[in-house]
């Protein structure tokens, strides 16, 4: 691990724990950062945050792939392609970490971020996935090489081991059926633009913390959404069973009541159960692109308050 890796931390802890600390601070951290900073360290349930870790990947980890992704969406209308922003970006954090923890933000983000500031974000980023082409799904393919994410199977179609010979949005339209996030590209964001965006704001209003807005939206985006990543590694009945038991933490009145958080932490406790195969790693990527969104629209602001206060939780 980088020696990088302490002061990151630390700055991420002393400043996103009290709603990034400072403006100054806010100011140093591009919008997609800003919501790969958010999303890491709010405790979501079976996900990495400052208090829990994997065998393989922690939280430091996180905080460096943040961080290296900075230059590269800098420079994301120069680049004029989705697949080479989100190669690039893939790149970039490789350097810095050793296994995956960013591909699947890296793909959703990518598509949002190409949109000029001045147009409307939805419109832009629908124009953006219709004009992608091969050459973007060959940039793509190789970045999820380079990435190795886990749980990645064969494809009946297009496999990512292969060369392309349709374009990235073709390409995602073929996966929509099993992957959220190529369901994304398929129906033009339609879930993150009228789910998670919305989730996210209705957390934001009922706790006025965005990690508690956070920690809701998952819970929401997990009992309506079988998570992806859990299904690929163990199966769609084991995601069908995750998604009901987010239900029932739900039903109990999710984070705003004793009991709903007493069900969460005991979902958290289940996710992490045995080795942490079912990371809710697919819902994760999600948050991360509606935050991006709430974020771009000035929805809410990078210096607004983070921490949820609470001693009944993970």
């Amino acid at each position: 691990m980088s020696a990088d890796s302490i002061p990151l931390r630390l700055a991420a802890a002393r400043g996103l724990r009290g709603g990034l600390g400072s403006e100054d601070f806010a100011s140093r951290l591009t919008v997609p950062q800003t919501a790969c900073f958010w999303e890491a360290t709010a405790r979501k349930v079976g996900n990495v945050h400052p208090g829990a870790a994997f065998s393989d990947l922690n939280y430091d980890q996180f905080i460096l792939s943040a961080k290296a992704i900075g230059p590269a969406f800098q420079k994301a209308t120069s680049l004029k392609s989705v697949g080479a922003l989100i190669r690039e970006s893939v790149q970039d954090t490789r350097k810095v970490v050793e296994t995956n923890t960013n591909l699947g933000i890296m793909i959703l983000l990518a598509p949002l971020a190409m949109a000029s500031p001045s147009s409307d974000l939805r419109s832009a980023t629908e124009r953006n996935l219709n004009d992608l082409t091969v050459s973007d799904a060959d940039m793509v393919y190789r970045a999820i090489r380079v990435a190795n994410p886990g749980g990645l199977g064969a494809a009946p179609e297009q496999d990512v081991r292969e060369e392309p010979i349709v374009t990235l949005l073709e390409a995602m339209k073929l996966a929509a059926d099993r992957d959220l996030v190529a369901r994304q590209y398929a129906n033009g964001f339609a879930d993150i633009f009228d789910f998670g965006v919305p989730e996210l704001l209705e957390g934001w209003e009922m706790f006025g913390s965005i990690e508690a807005a956070v920690v809701h939206s998952q819970l929401r985006w997990l009992e309506t959404y079988p998570d992806s990543l859990i299904a690929r590694k163990n199966g769609p009945a084991a995601a069908e069973d995750v998604r009901q038991r987010a239900g029932e933490v739900m039903r109990l009145g999710g984070i705003a009541t004793p009991g709903g958080r007493r069900a969460g932490v005991e979902l958290d406790r289940h996710l992490r159960s045995d080795g942490n195969k079912l990371n809710p790693g697919t819902t994760a990527d999600l948050i991360a692109a509606g935050l991006f969104v709430v974020l771009r629209e000035g929805k809410v602001k990078p210096s607004d308050p983070f921490e949820w206060a609470t001693d009944e939780w993970l």
